[in-house]
């Protein structure tokens, strides 16, 4: 049976006087009652709204009407594969945040995931401190989608995810948008793949895979083959 860690959850939208609409709403995906019971009650104790959805169906019709900063969805879902519930949120709401909860830990999973569109994926069984600052952390990545990046001739813009180099504005898949914001926050200094892999796709350790030498390559091709220098040895760094 999942478990879930009963910890102190950092309060951080607790302040009575700040009204309902300047809280960040939460919606719940899970079909096992007292895991999205103690979920919300915990989120709710941090002063987020947070709603609930017990199946696949109910979730990504609540998902899609918006309103939703940030999704929780479990993985295993009775009525429908959550990698499936995950594509359909993401259809009808592009740029919605999702944090995907699963009992696998395998990489692949991860990645197909990530690759999918969600922002972040935690392993079952967790700790409610680190739920609660992975979802400060979703938050602070829905605020990030609104600015628009600047370095020299290269823009980015986060909420739309699109990139100009110059040439015209390029659409950018999720994943190359964070490996290029990545690269632009570190102006010309490399970055190396590790640091790539875990601020990406939240790996802390090479899989010994191609996936940022892959999304590197697709960016170039989008933006200009000169705008991402290889640092042997390094890794990769924006071009001066």
């Amino acid at each position: 049976m999942t478990s879930v860690r009963d910890e102190a959850v950092q309060v951080t939208w607790d302040d009575p006087s700040c009204p309902d609409a300047a809280r960040p709403r939460i919606l719940v995906i899970d079909d096992e009652p007292h895991i999205s019971a103690f979920v919300a009650r915990a989120l709710e104790h941090s002063g987020y709204q947070v709603g609930v959805a017990a199946s696949a169906a109910d979730g990504i019709e609540q998902a899609g009407a918006g309103g939703c900063d940030l999704v929780i969805l479990d993985l295993i879902m009775p009525d429908l594969d959550g990698r499936a519930v995950l594509a359909a949120i993401l259809r009808s709401r592009p740029t919605q945040a999702v944090l995907v909860l699963s009992c696998s830990s395998d990489v692949g999973t991860k990645v197909e995931c990530l690759d999918l569109g969600a922002r972040d994926y935690l392993t079952k069984p967790f700790s409610l401190a680190e739920l609660a600052a992975r979802v400060r952390a979703g938050l602070r990545e829905t605020a990030k989608r609104s600015e628009v990046m600047r370095l020299g001739d290269l823009t980015l813009d986060a909420g739309r995810l699109v990139a100009d180099n110059g040439a015209g504005p390029a659409a950018l898949t999720r994943l190359e948008f964070l490996c290029l914001r990545a690269l632009m926050e570190h102006g010309g200094g490399s970055v190396t793949k590790s640091e790539l892999l875990a601020s990406v796709w939240g790996i802390d350790f090479d899989p010994g895979s191609n996936l940022v030498d892959v999304c590197i390559r697709r960016l170039r091709a989008k933006l200009g083959f000169n705008l991402i220098e290889t640092v042997r040895g390094e890794g990769y760094r924006l071009a001066s």
